[in-house]
């Protein structure tokens, strides 16, 4: 039965490249066409769901490495960093827990059948056009259903290759930094005739990570303390990405990855008391192969995904004297996936009034290992979406308002020695507003989001394995303000846009996580009911052409702004110790702050981190308190124009004030630290 399923599931991820090929061998010739694949940033101005997004130039202006770097720094995120340059590093987005942001690369979803939740600082930055972040849903027009399903959506979209007078373009680069830190960098990529084109992109990534940080021997920091150096911290990451565009047509798009990861990540352990010292490792690799169909009729869009996914993870305790009690366990998981979305619309492309669209997501994910119990689980998942938007013409003060609804199917059962388990069943409603009210934006959306335990919540190192699947009700209002652009007569160019929306999470039989020894052993219970009211309010705005008429190379400045609040209380028992208490590591305030000066002699990124205080634990008392913090980095970069190339030089300094914090309790996080950087395209 598994075999019959893994080979249904294969035949299904051929079917965009049998369905691209069937196309294809139609006798007349197809012109010439340009390589022209979609790269649209999602408009973050006329979106109906909040949206932002951070672009290939910031985040080289402002010198991010890994992913979490660059979405640390947006509305509603907070960060879970278990400190030391390898640590995990996840995110939860308003408040609903990492289970519910689903990672995607070129819109396909990146998962781990194992935990459930993706470790953002794996994921390298140095290959993506941009980065966005979607609340309740990305607002396009065509979505897989596992976007529909989730409750954010990070978004990586590799970057396309730009080309100049030379068919190919390449570039070496090299980094090195604080505590051991390596990085060096290839990218190559090359037209293949006037319809395709192929991009190579590799990266490995070295430190040791062994920064100094004080032991403070009581919670008040004000009695004895000692230098120390955090110690198993080391990392080693090796990334290969291949990239395929090829446009089969003026109206079709196809997008070929395959991508290659290799690591070793030494687990530091919790400073707690006198213990420093970390015994615990892993070491992963991962592979998978995607592919991504887009083809546009005159009155209808079809999406085709496909992915096949496989990776091991093996973890190591070392902390036993003997070989008879070490802790070796290992992990195998591979995942079939396919999604189809076809959608209708009436009227033309740029005056649609009417479009329907049906989207179906089937996987199968299967987990091996070498534990005695729950050793081969396999999960089936489907997904099916039906989603209407209807765009009301019936008088002037309605032009450009947007009505959507959908509603999304849910049907997962795990198999397990033969045995199917009862599955979960949900159907799970949307429903959106957005209308532009002259300069104004606004909009509205309620979301049913249904988050299933994963194997590890369920199955594997948990206390309190019998869980409920979490259920969600998100409600969000908000408005979003594009200014005039404005030039004075000197030249100066000035514009800015501001969002704000207030929002009302509901989540029912909430899991909540963390480690109890180590990174391995986790504490995971239902809370039964957390309530989150918050707000969050961004302001971008630029300012560019300074001293354009005193000289010929002018200066441009952006700067961006973020803020958040967020009231996340345990509301299931009034007469619990825990009522009304802030839920664990979610800070009531915190923000942001991005400054970037460009100008003709260096540019400069400014990035400024505020975090308010948190809890490790349900119950607000001292005991579990973690202090907030601010980290602040800055960036100098400049680009040389050379005769065969351009040269980029960058220096980097982060946390620039040395100031010790930790974002998990008991895991201090590095000190003032600094990185150079050299890259050479030609």
């Amino acid at each position: 039965m598994l075999r019959r399923r893994k080979c249904y599931i294969l035949l299904a991820l051929l079917t965009p490249v049998m369905a691209w090929g069937q196309d294809t061998l139609r006798r007349s010739a197809l012109p010439e066409i340009n390589i022209v694949q979609e790269q649209t940033k999602p408009n973050v101005l006329q979106v109906q769901t909040p949206t932002q997004v951070t672009d290939n130039e910031q985040i080289e202006k402002l010198g991010d490495v890994v992913l979490s770097d660059a979405v640390r720094r947006m509305a509603g995120v907070t960060l879970k960093d278990y400190g030391g340059v390898g640590g995990i590093k996840t995110v939860s987005v308003r408040g609903l827990g990492s289970q519910f942001s689903t990672l995607t690369i070129d819109g396909v979803a990146v998962t781990d059948c194992q935990n459930g939740q993706v470790d953002l600082g794996r994921y390298t930055l140095g290959n993506s056009g941009y980065i966005s972040l979607a609340n309740g849903q990305p607002d396009s027009k065509l979505n897989s259903a596992r976007a529909f399903a989730a409750g954010s959506i990070v978004n990586m979209e590799t970057a396309m290759p730009e080309f100049g007078q030379l068919p190919f373009t390449a570039s070496v680069g090299m980094e090195a930094g604080s505590f051991g830190y390596l990085s060096p960098t290839l990218t190559f990529g090359s037209k293949l005739g006037k319809r395709c084109a192929v991009s190579f992109w590799s990266n490995y990534t070295k430190s040791d990570g062994n920064y100094p940080f004080t032991l403070y021997y009581t919670t008040s920091h004000q009695d004895s303390s000692s230098l120390e150096r955090r110690e198993n911290s080391q990392v080693r990451i090796g990334t290969a990405d291949l990239n395929f565009f090829y446009n089969p047509h003026r109206n079709s798009q196809l997008h070929l990855k395959m991508h290659y990861m290799q690591g070793y990540h030494a687990l530091p352990g919790p400073v707690v008391f006198y213990s420093i010292r970390g015994t615990e490792h892993s070491e992963e690799q991962l592979f998978f192969g995607q592919a991504r169909y887009k083809k546009t009729g005159k009155n209808w869009d079809l999406q085709i995904l496909g992915k096949y996914q496989q990776g091991t993870d093996i973890y190591e305790d070392t902390a036993a004297r003997n070989a008879e009690h070490l802790i070796h366990n290992e992990y195998s998981q591979q995942e079939g996936y396919l999604s189809q979305t076809l959608r209708f619309h009436t009227g033309g492309k740029r005056n649609e009034k009417l479009s329907i669209s049906v989207a179906l997501d089937e996987s199968v994910s299967h987990l091996t290992s070498n534990l005695s119990k729950h050793n081969d689980v396999e999960r089936l998942s489907l997904l099916g979406v039906v989603s209407a938007e209807y765009q009301p013409d019936l008088a002037p003060w309605m032009r450009g308002a947007r009505l959507k609804a959908n509603l999304l199917g849910t049907h997962i059962s795990d198999v397990e020695q033969s045995q199917t388990s009862s599955p979960y069943q949900k159907l799970s409603p949307y429903l959106g507003l957005s209308w532009p009210v002259g300069r104004f934006v606004l909009r509205y959306y309620y979301k049913d989001t249904y988050r299933v335990p994963n194997f590890n919540e369920l199955y594997y190192f948990t206390v309190g394995r019998d869980l409920r699947p979490e259920k969600a009700r998100q409600h969000n209002i908000g408005a979003t303000y594009k200014s005039q652009r404005f030039t004075h007569e000197n030249g100066t160019t000035l514009e800015h846009s501001t969002t704000v929306d207030i929002y009302r999470n509901i989540v029912s039989d909430k899991i909540i996580a963390y480690p109890t020894q180590n990174m391995y052993l986790w504490t995971m219970k239902n809370l039964g009911e957390v309530e989150i009211l918050g707000a969050d309010i961004t302001y971008n705005g630029s300012l560019s052409g300074i001293l354009k008429q005193q000289s010929y190379l002018p200066i441009d400045i952006n700067l961006t702004l973020g803020y958040t609040y967020q009231y996340a209380v345990d509301k299931t028992d009034p007469k619990s110790k825990f009522f009304d208490h802030q839920i664990p590591y979610t800070p009531r305030h915190s923000g942001s702050i991005t400054l970037t000066t460009l100008s003709p002699w260096v540019d400069i990124g400014l990035t400024t981190l505020l975090v308010g205080k948190r809890y490790s634990l349900q119950q607000n008392i001292e005991a579990n308190l973690v202090q907030g913090y601010v980290d602040q980095g800055i960036t100098l970069s400049r680009k040389f124009y050379l005769n065969h190339g351009t040269l980029m030089a960058k220096l980097q300094v982060l946390n620039i004030f040395n100031k010790q914090y930790e974002v998990v309790k008991n895991y201090p996080m590095m000190g003032r630290n600094f990185r150079v950087g050299l890259t050479y395209q030609f």
